[in-house]
């Protein structure tokens, strides 16, 4: 099967820190890829490159077979990466739908000309009200942003991203800071998604990862030291030595 995504010996040092360690996966079409870690891991500095925020030191990272190891951002995101943040980068005193719109004309290239002309144009509203649709938050539209829940806030960088008609979502902690209800309801619009989209996603919530993922990678001090089904990372004892410290089974 084809490779939508392929890291291969991907480095990144900080001074004498090797956050990067040689670190090689890759997602297929379609395919939730969790990236798994205890804090400081690197899991955060492996999704800056992939994203292009950083540049790595050694190794490749190869898109659709298309080298973009050094290419910037908006490079990667034109070619269909699109990333979320553990903190929500949205407008707060803007509605919803002027958040995505915001997205769809930043993707399309155009520089921010504000809500004057950009509130009325067609050309935006049509892919930002969908983007919303498809997320849950196509009645919330016409909502400020600081009257919006933090589930919702994450809804709607999700929104964001996927009006940039990604191929590779880069999902970094999307249920940091939710209450259970909140992650329920992510882990279901996130399911809703799988099949459609590659998905990169770094999570710390268990549940999350297990009800999600196709295959889980297991990133330890910059190093992958598996990468598996989930049943099989479950019950591996490395994974459990390494990432949980006592052995206990993963829940």
């Amino acid at each position: 099967m084809s490779h939508l995504l392929v890291v291969r010996d991907l480095v990144k040092r900080f001074g004498g820190l090797v956050a990067t360690d040689h670190v090689n996966f890759d997602v297929i079409p379609g395919e939730v890829h969790a990236i798994i870690g205890p804090n400081g891991a690197g899991k955060t500095t492996l999704i800056s490159q992939l994203a292009g925020e950083l540049h790595p030191d050694g190794g490749a990272i190869e898109f659709e077979g298309q080298d973009i190891s050094r290419a910037s951002v908006p490079a990667r995101a034109l070619l269909g990466l699109g990333r979320s943040y553990q903190i929500s980068q949205i407008f707060r005193d803007f509605s919803a739908l002027e958040n995505v719109m915001l997205a769809v004309q930043s993707h399309a290239g155009h520089s921010f000309e504000f809500m004057a002309p950009v509130a009325t144009d067609a050309a935006l509203v049509a892919p930002a009200q969908a983007a919303l649709d498809l997320v849950g938050l196509g009645s919330r539209a016409q909502v400020p942003v600081a009257a919006m829940a933090h589930g919702e806030h994450r809804q709607l960088e999700l929104a964001m991203t996927l009006a940039g008609n990604p191929k590779v979502l880069l999902l970094d902690e999307p249920m940091a800071g939710m209450s259970l209800k909140e992650s329920e309801e992510m882990i279901a619009l996130l399911k809703s998604l799988k099949g459609k989209y590659g998905i990169i996603l770094v999570e710390h919530d268990m549940d999350a990862v297990f009800a999600l993922a196709d295959r889980i990678s297991v990133l330890v001090y910059g190093r992958i030291i598996v990468t598996d089904v989930p049943d099989a990372i479950r019950n591996n004892r490395d994974v459990k030595d390494a990432y949980l410290g006592d052995g206990e089974a993963l829940a």
